[in-house]
Order: C-alpha cells, then structure tokens, then sequence
C-alpha cells in the first residue's frame, strides 16, 4: 500500500485539530464583543515541514490585537477609558502587577478602587472617607469630593506601556501579564511622550470586529467541513486497500 494514504490522513488530521483550535479563537472574540476593553486575537500558523515535504500547519501561537476601541460615554464616575497607548496597572493575588484597559472600577468596603474581578488599581493615593464624588483628570489625578464640597486631589493613576505589547501574555480577567516577547513595563503620566490619556466617565469597547469574525468564522467553518471530508475519505481507501490485502 503506498505511504502517500497514510501522509495524506496524517495532514488532515492535523489540518482538523488546527482549524479547531483557531474556531476556538475566533468563538472568544466573539463572545466578548461587549467586554470593555476586550482586545481581540488572532492565530499564527506555522507550516509543518520533514525533510522533503510539507506536513501541513500547526497553530504556533496566538496574538493579540492591540488596537484602540471605541470610547462610550457613562454615567459612573469610576468609569476611565484610556485613549492612545498604555494600560491600568493592577495587583493580582500573588502579588504580580497585571495589565487591563478595563477601567471599570468599583470601590470596595475599604475605599480601594478595584476591578471587577477584585485587583486592587495599582496606583499613589487613597479615596478619602467621606468621598461623595470621584472625577479623573487626564493626567491621571484623581479629585475627590468631600460632603463639604470640598475638592482634593486624593492620588495620581500612572499607565504603563510595552514596546511590543502584542507579546503581552493573556492571564484571564481581561488582565494581561508582561513576557519576554512584550519587553518590561515603562511607567508615566497619561499625557506624557508615548503615553495616552484618561478619559472620565468613559468606557473603551471591546475592538471585536463582528463582520470580520463572522467572515472567519465561515471560511473555518468551510475549511473544517473540507479537512473532515478528506480525512474520512482517505481512511475509507485505506480500510478498503487493507481488506484487499486480506484477501
């Protein structure tokens, strides 16, 4: 039985299992089209080669997309959406710094500002007690309100940015965590060279592109449907040629 069957399933199953996991890609995107700050992703293949042939393609990694989404206007005073580069610094429960562009924060019982998850805002200052209003400069200070009326600027939001921030590696939560592909943090003033500034009472969409998704998300589907097809096809020549040589 020539080997060329046997190359052939090997290919499309590796074809299936690759397609699947960009389907998987591309079902994420999709189901946080409405997570503030939601970064899209992409896949990166890689061609497969021995020393003669092409062995089909592997998913390498995945990349995300760091383009800017669209700023809504909210009520929330909590609610800051950077414009131009950078990332809210938060503290996760080992004591690592995470990176988010959800600035949907809430303040908990003892006046930190966190995120929806529960990671402190890493940032120089503290919401006085007594606070009846919030507002974000687009420096990063932070005014307060007393129930005096009495304004004060209770700290400063600092943003940190990457040379290569589509290396940064996802960590769930919407919160990204620096790798060596990403480069160490830089930390400054929003406003500052390279760094974007903060909008208040804003929220940064999701950059989820929905007719570009759907259109990948068709052509996987086809891709897939068409990989299967050939795999089952080459199985069946090879069972057949198989009860041949049996008989």
């Amino acid at each position: 039985m020539s080997s060329s069957l046997f190359h052939t399933l090997n290919i499309s199953r590796q074809d299936i299992l690759s397609r699947l996991l960009d389907l998987d890609v591309v079902s994420n995107n999709l189901a946080n089209m409405n997570t503030a700050g939601f970064k899209a992703s992409r896949s990166n293949f890689q061609e497969l080669l021995n020393q003669r042939t092409l062995e089909g393609v592997t998913l390498a990694s995945t990349q995300a997309l760091m383009r800017q989404g669209a700023l809504r206007q909210s009520a929330n005073p909590l609610d800051w959406a950077i414009q131009g580069e950078g990332f809210f610094q938060v503290r996760l429960p080992d004591g690592t710094t995470g990176y988010t562009r959800d600035g949907q924060f809430l303040l908990d019982s003892s006046r930190q500002l966190v995120t929806a998850a529960g990671y402190r805002l890493v940032w120089n200052g503290q919401i006085p007690d007594g606070t009846t209003d919030i507002y974000i400069l687009p420096d990063g200070s932070v005014q307060a309100t007393l129930q005096d009326g009495t304004r004060l600027i209770a700290g400063q939001v600092q943003l940190a940015r990457f040379v290569n921030p589509s290396g940064l590696f996802s960590q769930g939560h919407n919160v990204w965590l620096a790798s060596q592909a990403s480069g160490a943090a830089q930390v400054g003033t929003p406003g500052s060279a390279n760094f974007g500034m903060i909008a208040a009472h804003a929220v940064e969409q999701s950059s989820v592109d929905l007719s570009s998704e759907m259109t990948r998300l068709m052509s996987l589907q086809r891709s897939f449907q068409m990989s299967v097809r050939t795999f089952q096809q080459t199985d069946t020549m090879i069972a057949q040629a198989l009860n041949l040589r049996k008989g």
